[in-house]
């Protein structure tokens, strides 16, 4: 990309369908795709005001920047679409082009109003000029070569347990992997839900229009060929299930759930190694175990590139609100 950018507005987010997909594939981001983001502006948008800007290169488009005035009275706060339901956030490039987006994102803040930007759960990685860190968390990813080839460089304990979970539970039980399908997506759907709930009772993340967003986008998702819903039936009943997406040969898991009087069977562990097992299997580059430290993930993750949000303000106001509490908390509704 070259030093020397030009950026164009864009007022509906449909003006950059064909440019916005190939981007979104080269990011390897299924939360940067158009399919995800336009949806989420659907369902969390409304009433809010859309910039979008396309960074010009020498004539092609080479990065999306696509944020919303999340607040703009009294206090004007710009964000990056997709947060909360999302994953990795940012600009929509290629990853060697982000730091030139990240540029051309300068030049779109110097033209808007607003007291704070805020940019969530960014690639750690990156370097966000004038800006501070709120927050960093972890993104765990497994990178292997194959399923053997991972437990290799786990330890003997870690090897014979996951082994001997899976071999157990289908000896003693009529037990069975499947995945979903245009069949039985909202059956399995419906499975899923309950099983999270069931998992994480009030303490689940998932309310109603969480929900909803989820089932919608998994419609999309199946059509598209990148939803991996994952159901272990036991005994003749889903006992664990495992929501993720394929997208650009990376797997990402999304969402799980599983039957408490199941956990002397450690059935969404089991679930969880049989997910990697089928990615890894398939070739995909990547498996993404998303945002989060828990530490079931670094049992498995081989790598943690980081997550971070950041935030700049603009101004008395904005220095003020940045320097508050109350504020970081509000964002995370």
């Amino acid at each position: 990309m070259c030093a020397q950018l030009d950026s164009r507005a864009v007022t509906i987010l449909d003006e950059v369908g064909a440019d916005w997909d190939r981007l979104a594939e080269q990011s390897a981001n299924v939360f940067a795709t158009r399919e995800w983001l336009t949806l989420w502006w659907e369902r969390f948008g409304e009433g809010r005001r859309l910039i979008v800007d396309e960074v010009i290169d020498e004539g092609r488009v080479a990065a999306i920047l696509a944020l919303y005035a999340w607040r703009e009275r009294p206090l004007r706060v710009l964000r990056f679409l997709g947060h909360g339901a999302g994953d990795e956030l940012g600009p929509i490039c290629a990853p060697a082009d982000r730091p030139a987006a990240i540029g051309a994102l300068g030049r779109l803040l110097e033209r808007e109003r607003w007291d704070v930007f805020v940019g969530e759960q960014l690639p750690g990685g990156d370097h966000w000029p004038d800006a501070s860190v709120l927050a960093r968390e972890g993104s765990p990813v497994i990178r292997a070569g194959g399923w053997e080839e991972l437990l290799a460089t786990r330890s003997g304990n870690f090897r014979y347990q996951v082994r001997s979970l899976e071999r157990k539970l289908f000896e003693r039980h009529d037990a069975a992997y499947r995945l979903a399908d245009a069949a039985t997506l909202e059956t399995d759907l419906d499975a899923l839900f309950r099983l999270h709930a069931a998992r994480w009772g009030d303490r689940s993340a998932l309310g109603l229009e969480q929900e909803a967003f989820l089932r919608e986008f998994a419609t999309v998702a199946l059509a598209r060929g990148w939803l991996r819903l994952w159901l272990l039936d036991v005994d003749g009943a889903p006992c664990a299930a495992w929501c993720g997406f394929r997208f650009a040969n990376v797997e990402a898991y999304y969402q799980s759930g599983r039957e408490p009087a199941w956990d002397g069977s450690s059935v969404g562990l089991v679930l969880l190694a049989h997910s990697i097992r089928a990615a890894l299997a398939d070739g995909v580059v990547e498996y993404r175990l998303l945002r989060g430290s828990e530490p079931y993930k670094y049992r498995f993750a081989t790598a943690d590139p980081g997550l971070q949000t950041v935030a700049r303000p603009r101004g008395v106001l904005g220095t003020v609100v940045l320097g508050g509490a109350r504020f970081v908390r509000r964002l995370r509704r």
